[in-house]
């Protein structure tokens, strides 16, 4: 008997009909001889629903009791589809983040794991029932507060309770049949991926996919979970997400031919600022980003321009996300006496291309066929950054999508046919 954690999204759970048709699959697992556990997310676009609630009644909300409000929708969720499991013959038992013992620091909206205890989800399983427990969110014994995870948080509580119980695999639902070589929202030629290494879906995922989430594969990777994402609409096989123990080899030491490319990810959520006039001395890039830092911004690309010999001054450019923007303006302005900068450029059109293939390691000429594919569509490059596996470029937020299909195409990445979304708004 193998035990399963199943996940399901959002737009998996969006009405009574997915609902009953989610618990239809959870069931036939059971039946099939395996122990299943369930993390579920919020039905359909609740959350943000809930978010703009708050704003309305609130403009800057207490993050305690944003909190408590965001974690009703997961908690519906889950009673929802455990009656529906119960009404098939099934005995299932629901549980709230605090009582699966998922442990968190006291970081309101965007906490970490710290401990996961899950006793009360072992017990139900040994007894025979299906756990269905509330994603996104946790407890805190520092401060007794129910916490939430962020985005992609039900991500994270799939992968941690496969993690603690020795899970076989962690099955990730959504409503496309796979991880694919780009969003198929964007790419309808986009191609399923059957296998992928953790390290090119930290990639994909850091450089904006948004099947899956950068903390879920960060712990999925550290602890070892095989995690396989695929479509709650069907019984398609998906994509397997797998750790290699070294590179060019499978997760068990066989030799696998890696692909040069495999995806091509769009961000659209970044800002670029830069700091123009900066004084060309010691001390004032670090002096720069200390700042950055205190302010909580994470910086994901930086560019320095070669400095101006008549002037000593240099330009410093990074993108970081949008909603962090305004707080380093902010920071950058109070120090422009200290720092002696000459003025600031705030630009949020901007998107972030992102191709990755681990078989980059050992084949030459991708960059120059790159910047071959974008200037044959007529795109402008304004920044580059790459790591081993990864190259990434800025441009400007309304060509993003045709970068996005030229690229794709030149690297021989399109599918015969058109991609399937079976559902969700992508909001």
């Amino acid at each position: 008997m193998a035990l399963i954690v199943q996940k399901f999204g959002g737009s998996s759970v969006a009405d009574a009909e997915s609902i009953k048709r989610v618990a239809k699959r959870i069931v036939d697992a059971r039946r099939a001889g395996n122990e299943v556990v369930v993390a579920v997310s919020a039905m359909g676009d609740t959350t943000d629903e809930l978010l703009d609630l708050a704003h309305e009644v609130a403009p800057i909300p207490a993050p305690r009791e944003l909190d408590m409000l965001l974690t009703a929708g997961e908690r519906i969720s889950m009673a929802l589809l455990a009656m529906a499991i119960e009404n098939l013959g099934v005995e299932a038992r629901s549980f709230t983040g605090s009582q699966a013992g998922m442990i968190t620091d006291a970081q309101h909206g965007a906490a970490r794991i710290v401990d996961v205890t899950p006793k009360r989800v072992q017990e139900a399983v040994a007894e025979g029932a299906v756990a269905i427990v509330a994603g996104f969110q946790g407890f805190s014994r520092i401060t007794g507060d129910i916490t939430t995870l962020g985005r992609g948080g039900s991500d994270t509580t799939a992968v941690a309770l496969a993690a603690a119980l020795g899970a076989e695999v962690c099955e990730i639902y959504t409503d496309v049949d796979g991880i694919f070589t780009s969003d198929p929202r964007m790419v309808p030629l986009a191609r399923k991926i059957d296998r992928i290494t953790s390290e090119e879906m930290l990639e994909l995922a850091a450089a904006g996919a948004k099947v899956l989430y950068i903390r879920a594969v960060e712990y999925a990777r550290r602890h070892g979970v095989t995690l396989h994402v695929r479509s709650s609409f069907n019984s398609n096989e998906g994509t397997i997400v797998y750790t290699p123990v070294a590179p060019g080899h499978d997760e068990n030491g066989a030799a696998v031919e890696e692909p040069v490319i495999s995806g091509v990810a769009a961000d659209l959520s970044e800002a670029k600022i830069t700091v123009v006039g900066v004084p060309d001395v010691p001390g004032k890039a670090a002096y720069i980003f200390k700042l950055i830092a205190r302010a909580g911004a994470n910086i994901d690309m930086i560019v320095q321009n070669v400095s101006a010999a008549l002037t000593g001054r240099t330009d410093i450019s990074f993108t970081l996300p949008k909603s962090d923007a305004q707080q380093v303006l902010t920071a950058l302005t109070n120090a422009q006496d200290e720092i002696g900068f000459e003025r600031l450029q705030h630009d949020d059109q901007i998107g972030k291309l992102s191709l990755v293939g681990a078989g980059m390691r050992t084949n030459v000429g991708v960059s120059a066929d790159l910047f071959a594919a974008l200037s044959a569509a007529g795109i402008n490059i304004e920044m580059i950054s790459t790591s081993e596996i990864r190259i990434s470029v800025v441009t400007r937020a309304d060509t993003i999508a045709d970068a996005v299909r030229a690229v794709h195409t030149a690297f021989g990445l399109d599918a015969d046919t058109e991609a399937i979304v079976h559902g969700g708004t992508g909001r």
